[in-house]
């Protein structure tokens, strides 16, 4: 069986979606569904809570694109391509981050009882995380 290629992304690649979200009078309702918003079947969804100031992440995924919401508090999320940075901050839960494979991601908590769900296109696969950055900056400059 043939091995996906890695598709090299930049941070511009990377980019905020706005969900539905239906207010009413006791509380509102976000839907993130592919038929709003997710550019993607998902196929794993998991939760990260933290305290302020921790830091997660800090990885980069060879195939796997993770579309990341900030259902409660606020976190930063830093990618980088290897050439350039961007930081995006998470503070709505209307508001989501599509980040596409071969970006390295650290999350940052903002705020006290913050919570960042992310759904993922894939399952988990141990083999799909690269944990060394500079194993990330040697693939990214052997695809130049």
């Amino acid at each position: 069986m043939k091995e996906p290629e890695l598709r090299f992304s930049n941070v511009d690649d990377a980019r905020s979606i706005e969900l539905p979200r239906h207010m009413r009078g006791n509380g509102e309702v976000v839907v993130a569904e592919p038929a709003t918003g997710v550019p993607f079947e998902i196929a794993r969804l998991f939760v990260l809570r933290a305290p302020e100031g921790a830091e997660r992440g800090k990885h980069a995924h060879r195939l796997c694109s993770q579309f990341m919401i900030c259902s409660n508090g606020a976190v930063d999320i830093l990618l980088d391509d290897g050439t350039e940075t961007r930081t995006f901050t998470l503070t709505s839960s209307n508001v989501a981050l599509l980040v596409p494979p071969m970006l390295w991601n650290t999350v940052v908590f903002r705020a006290a009882q913050s919570v960042l769900s992310v759904l993922c296109d894939r399952p988990y696969e141990i083999d799909d995380y690269i944990r060394d950055y500079r194993e990330f900056a040697r693939l990214r400059k052997e695809a130049v």
